[in-house]
């Protein structure tokens, strides 16, 4: 270990990134699902692994190669698709929750805008990898939620067809976006994903782990007032994983049918559409923003970037020198208005866009953005409360 030490550095790491990182003692459970997207992760990492020792990124092969050789012939390879599924599911109930907490508290205000941001980025990867990772089944609902999605590029001035044909190897969904898909799915966007991780965690460490108050602490107040993230905080977080994972396989033994669509049990078929095409459970509601401006296809693509893509423009949009939600009644009004609106177009967008659903998207899309584009109203209202003495820092 001195050996290594004297090269590596590693108790200087170790003593920067674990033992002498000091976190709040105001702070609630909502912090420990940064640590449980990294448990997550890893778990998906591993059964990842070991369903590619089987799997044929082949558009004649993959189907059988999931649902016959996976779930049939590997011994307990059933076990390990449910648990890549169901991991699959719950990273992203893992990251709204995380990244709600940190909307909610204040997370993204000066001095971590490079934290939000780089979670943010991490969201999008996360989202890619799920997005691509969805096809290689090659079930019916994976194909159409692929070809559906790649049409929306048709969109863009100029360059959208030739940029489909370059996204999809062909004019359809065929055994080239497979490929494609699965090499994305398995080198580039996890080699990212680990890239941005570490900027991630090292970018809290520079400016540390806000706390439900929203208050800066000093580094000589954290030492005094807070706790070491290791051995004290992790031992509360091991508490926290175990809770978690009970809860988690028991998704994976008993009840993982929510992760995997029953249409997708059937084979790919490019000449029958499904009567209803719809993604999974954690973009319906991006979905259903795109669907909400029925009258117009260009007007819910634009809308449906900037749903995905507004979130990271949050420390620009919000300037209240008010940190935490907890100070700020008219910020804790539109935060809940926009998380039952988000739940709102979640449940929607499973629904099929015609008569009354088609203008509840709608109206929940306007919602949406009205969270967004009050930030700077309400920032406004609150400086002039602080200036005159009435606001808390």
């Amino acid at each position: 270990m001195k050996w290594l030490d004297e090269r590596l550095a590693i108790s200087e790491l170790w003593r920067v990134m674990m033992s002498e990182y000091y976190l709040p003692k105001n702070i609630n459970f909502l912090w420990s699902f940064g640590v449980l997207t990294m448990l997550v992760f890893v778990i998906l990492v591993v059964t990842g692994i070991i369903l590619l020792m089987y799997y044929k990124p082949d558009s004649k092969l993959a189907f059988d190669s999931v649902n016959k050789t996976i779930m049939m012939d590997v011994s307990y390879g059933w076990v390990f698709r449910h648990t890549h599924a169901v991991g699959a599911s719950i990273m992203f109930l893992v990251l709204f929750i995380h990244m709600a907490r940190g909307i909610y508290y204040g997370s993204y205000k000066a001095p971590r805008e490079v934290v939000w941001v780089t979670g943010f980025i991490l969201f999008v990867l996360m989202s890619a990898t799920a997005f691509t990772g969805y096809l290689l089944p090659w079930g019916q609902m994976s194909y159409w939620a692929a070809q559906t999605i790649t049409t929306l590029f048709e969109k863009i001035p100029f360059i959208g067809p030739d940029l489909v044909i370059w996204i999809r190897g062909n004019y359809i969904v065929e055994d080239a976006t497979l490929t494609r898909f699965f090499a994305l799915h398995v080198t580039l966007l996890p080699a990212l994903i680990l890239v941005f991780t570490v900027i991630h965690m090292y970018a809290v460490r520079i400016v540390g782990s806000n706390n439900e108050d929203g208050i800066p602490m000093t580094k000589e107040e954290k030492k005094k007032n807070g706790i070491p993230f290791w051995p004290v905080f992790m031992s509360k977080e091991f508490f926290v994983m175990s809770v978690f994972l009970l809860f988690f396989f028991y998704l994976v033994f008993f009840n993982y049918g929510f992760a995997m669509d029953p249409i997708n049990f059937q084979p790919a078929n490019y000449l029958q559409t499904p009567p209803h095409i719809y993604p999974e459970w954690y973009f319906l509601a991006f979905y259903e923003v795109l669907r909400g401006f029925f009258f117009s296809e260009t007007l819910g693509l634009i809308a449906f970037v900037a749903s995905m893509f507004l979130p990271l423009f949050l420390p620009w949009l919000d300037r209240s020198p008010i940190v935490s939600g907890k100070h700020r009644p008219l910020f804790r009004i539109m935060f809940w208005i926009f998380i039952i609106d988000f739940v709102f177009l979640t449940i929607l967008g499973k629904l099929p866009p015609t008569g009354l659903f088609a203008w509840l998207g709608f109206i929940g899309a306007i919602v949406y953005f009205i969270f967004f584009f009050s930030l700077p109203i309400i920032s406004f209202i609150e400086k002039k409360q602080v200036a005159s003495g009435g606001g808390q820092q």
